[in-house]
C-alpha cells in the first residue's frame, strides 16, 4: 500500500468532484449560455467532460496502484504520466495567473493547488 497514491486520489476525486459540481455552475453553464457560436460551445462542452474522463481516470489509476492492485513495474509509467500531466497543468495554471490582467489572479484561478499537490504527492510516491 502507497500512501503518497492514496492521499493523491483523495485530492484527485476532490477535484474531481470540484470540477463537475462547481467547475459546470461557474464555467460551464455561463459558456453554454453565452453569445458564443453553437460549434465553439459543443467543442468547449467536449473539452469540459474530456477533463472530467481525464480526472476520472487519474484517480482510478492512483488508488489502483495505491492498494496495489497494478504492479509497481506497470504503475510506474501510468502514475509518472499521471504526475507529469498534473505538473503540466498547475504550472502551466501559474503562468496565465503571473501573466493574468485578472485582480487576485491567485484566487481565481486557483486549479494549480490540487494540480501541483497530486503531482508532487505521486512523484513522492514513486521515489519513496
Amino acid at each position: 500500500m502507497n500512501p503518497f497514491f492514496i492521499a493523491a486520489a483523495i485530492i484527485g476525486l476532490l477535484t474531481c468532484l470540484g470540477h463537475v459540481t462547481y467547475g459546470s455552475k461557474q464555467y460551464l453553464l455561463p459558456i453554454l449560455s453565452s453569445d458564443l457560436t453553437p460549434a465553439v460551445k459543443a467543442v468547449l462542452h467536449c473539452i469540459f467532460h474530456f477533463v472530467s474522463v481525464f480526472l476520472v481516470l487519474s484517480c482510478m489509476v492512483l488508488a489502483a496502484c495505491g492498494v496495489d492492485v497494478i504492479a509497481n513495474m506497470q504503475g510506474f509509467g501510468l502514475v509518472l504520466f499521471v504526475a507529469l500531466n498534473f505538473g503540466i497543468f498547475a504550472i502551466w495554471q501559474l503562468f496565465f495567473a503571473f501573466n493574468s490582467e485578472i485582480r487576485l489572479s491567485f484566487w481565481h484561478l486557483f486549479q494549480w493547488t490540487p494540480f501541483a499537490s497530486i503531482s508532487i504527492l505521486s512523484l513522492m510516491g514513486i521515489y519513496f
